[in-house]
Order: C-alpha cells, then sequence, then structure tokens
C-alpha cells in the first residue's frame, strides 16, 4: 500500500490520551494488519505531521517509540521502514516482554477509563478470530 493509504486511516481523538500514543498506537495496529509489510518505507514524518496537523515533534516522538521496540527502523537520510519481525526470544526474554506489554496495556486502558478485565476478554476474543482465521 501507498504511503497515502497509511494517511488517510490515521486519526486523532480528543480522549484525553497523548497525540504521540494515539499515533503510535495506530500505526502498530495498521503494521500487526500487515497493511505495510517488512522492509516497506513508512510515511516520512513531515507528511504525518501536515496529514494530521499536528507537531513534526509529537510525530518524532511516535516513530522514536516504534523504533524502540523494533517495529520499525529509522535510516538517517533515507527514512523509516517497517522492521522485520524479531526472532524466536528465550522464555525469560518473551515472559519479561509480554509483563511490561500488559502493564503498558492496563495503564492506557485505565486512562481511558476501559475496565482491564473486560479488555482481557476481548482480546482473547480477538486472538481467537484472528486464529481461526489464519
Amino acid at each position: 500500500m501507498h504511503t497515502s493509504g497509511i494517511l488517510q486511516r490515521l486519526h486523532l481523538e480528543d480522549t484525553g490520551v497523548p497525540i504521540y500514543v494515539q499515533l503510535r498506537d495506530q500505526m502498530l495496529r495498521l503494521l500487526g494488519a500487515r497493511v505495510l509489510e517488512p522492509g516497506d518505507q513508512m510515511p516520512t514524518m513531515r507528511e504525518v505531521a501536515v496529514a494530521l496537523r499536528i507537531d513534526l515533534n509529537t510525530v518524532r516522538h511516535a516513530y522514536d517509540e516504534l523504533e524502540r521496540i523494533g517495529a520499525i527502523t529509522l535510516v538517517r537520510g533515507r527514512g523509516s521502514f517497517v522492521a522485520e519481525p524479531p526472532h524466536v526470544q528465550s522464555s525469560r526474554a518473551t515472559a519479561a516482554q509480554t509483563d511490561s506489554l500488559a502493564r503498558q496495556t492496563i495503564a492506557t486502558a485505565a486512562a481511558m477509563g476501559v475496565d482491564p478485565v473486560a479488555l482481557v476478554k476481548r482480546i482473547t476474543a480477538l486472538a481467537q478470530q484472528k486464529e481461526t482465521k489464519s
């Protein structure tokens, strides 16, 4: 998909969740849905800032977060690219990463006024749907 298709799918809401978090999470959902494949170029930070009418530093913060968690790779002078999926890690590393993600998700849910237990049930249902489609 061309980067303009990505830009059309992004939107911000006045939910109290920081803009960079909304942007990061939406990008993660698009990457998880394989809208962009590993190696594909991401929209430039400037393109995202202009399309969403937000500050470039906000977009940079979201992209930095995406790079930190390994979802994208930033290449100076060339742009941002969807990262290759990580290799299977040891069970200890996976457990620590899972705990960290769970805590982050619970905090985000709480900030949005979403019951964490209801969220777990919904995540489980969505994961089961994905398994049956695979």
